[in-house]
Parts: structure tokens; sequence; C-alpha cells
């Protein structure tokens, strides 16, 4: 049920980052921790202002709508 929370967010997010010829996808959610792991993808992949968008953007929506969520990690 988590994941697919996550995944729906992801799915808001896209647009977005495909405005700038990005993509995201979902990796893993750690029960345990809270950590959702995510694999930027495209112009996001290394992009400086990528950090912004990871903890700014997807974690803050993420743990807004979704209290087991502690933090989003790029891997």
């Amino acid at each position: 049920m988590i994941e697919e929370n996550i995944k729906a967010i992801l799915a808001e997010v896209r647009p977005m980052l495909a405005l700038h010829r990005g993509d995201v996808d979902f990796v893993s959610f750690d029960h345990t921790s809270g950590v959702v792991q995510v694999r930027l993808k495209g112009t996001c992949h290394g992009c400086p202002l990528s950090q912004l968008t990871l903890k700014t953007g997807i974690e803050g929506l993420m743990r807004e709508k979704i209290k087991e969520v502690k933090s989003v990690e790029a891997i």
C-alpha cells in the first residue's frame, strides 16, 4: 500500500521533471527506517539542482502525504 502511494506521488512529479528531460524511478521503501530510494534519470541524474528537487520537491511532498516516509534518497 505504501509503495503504491509512493509511486502515485512520483507520477505526480514526473511531468515537472519531464519538462527538463528528466525522470525518476521508485527503487525501494524501507519500512523500518522510513527511507524511500529513487533513481534519478535523464538530465536529473548528475544535475547540480537534483538535490533541491529531491529534498524540497519529492521528499517534501511524500512526507506531507505519507506519514511513514521519513526521507528520500537518490541511488
